[in-house]
């Protein structure tokens, strides 16, 4: 079942700069993202492992959802990093460049290893796939398969489109992947999250974008500036008019139940189990992030 708990944004932070690991916590994303792949040069990449290690463990980090984006473990340096968010104690490890479900099956056998190791709880460490070329979004729903610790799985458009021999654009170019991985994604009942939306000019471009893949059904989408994290909060927060439905809505399946009857009825029309759980998911993001302005 997909979780309750909500994925808006994941903002991601640059394993190497000592000072914002130590004070992103104050945007209040709802997943902070620790990168040791691709925004660490490769002369800074043992510090990197080492300052989010001790970054993992700070107290302010420990009401805020902490995931850390390894090297592939085909690198020599994505086993040290596993090794170091694991017992860290990183939330979730995000595995880039996932092209098949085996990439996930060995990721998980080693996180295994690594928990039992170290005595961290067996399957407290969760995992998410990034899929990045035409291989991933082939195998998307076998990857979304892989693993009851994945909690979601992630678009990364800077690869895909390099992959696919074309450039990013007004979108057309990523619609069959964001489709394949949004499908892969409920078919696992797990989040789906989008690419990154690099110009932080485009105020305009960002939030039309975020239109889009709200309207599609992601849960989220990967950020890389904080400035964007209200935007993405706001656009992803319902209405007033939704969040009156939706209160009419738990009234009735609450009177419903405690009445003893099987079916739900508002204003004369029955109301059936998924219109009930959405007008609930509504709620809960409403409580997260109050309605939309």
């Amino acid at each position: 079942m997909t979780s309750t708990k909500l994925r808006r944004s994941m903002l991601f932070l640059p394993g190497s700069n000592p000072a914002m690991l130590s004070t992103a916590f104050v945007y209040r994303p709802d997943s902070i993202m620790f990168d040791l792949e691709d925004a660490v040069s490769l002369r800074e990449k043992d510090t990197a492992r080492l300052l989010v290690f001790h970054a993992l463990q700070l107290p302010v980090y420990r009401d805020i959802e902490t995931v850390v984006r390894i090297n592939p473990l085909s690198t020599s340096f994505g086993p040290l990093d596993l090794e170091a968010a694991v017992r860290g104690g990183a939330d979730v490890i995000r595995l880039p460049k996932t092209d098949t479900a085996e990439d996930v099956e060995q990721l998980e056998a080693a996180v295994v290893r690594i928990e039992q190791q170290c005595g961290r709880e067996v399957g407290s460490t969760k995992l998410m796939a990034a899929i990045e070329s035409a291989s991933g979004v082939v195998n998307a729903v076998a990857i979304a398969q892989a693993s009851k610790r994945l909690i979601g799985i992630a678009l990364a458009g800077f690869d895909y489109v390099i992959d696919m021999q074309t450039s990013r654009g007004d979108g057309t170019e990523l619609f069959y992947a964001r489709c394949a991985v949004l499908h892969a994604a409920r078919v696992a009942k797990i989040d789906a999250f989008d690419v990154v939306f690099s110009d932080l000019n485009d105020e305009e471009g960002f939030l039309k974008e975020v239109e889009l893949i709200r309207r599609l059904g992601f849960n989220g989408k990967s950020l890389i500036n904080p400035r964007q994290i209200e935007l993405l909060h706001n656009a992803y927060a319902p209405t007033q008019k939704e969040v009156d439905y939706a209160r009419r809505v738990v009234a009735a399946a609450t009177k419903a139940e405690e009445d003893g009857l099987g079916v739900v009825s508002l204003n004369g029309k029955m109301v059936d189990a998924p219109v009930v759980a959405h007008a609930q998911r509504v709620l809960r993001i409403a409580a997260a992030s109050g309605v939309r302005k």
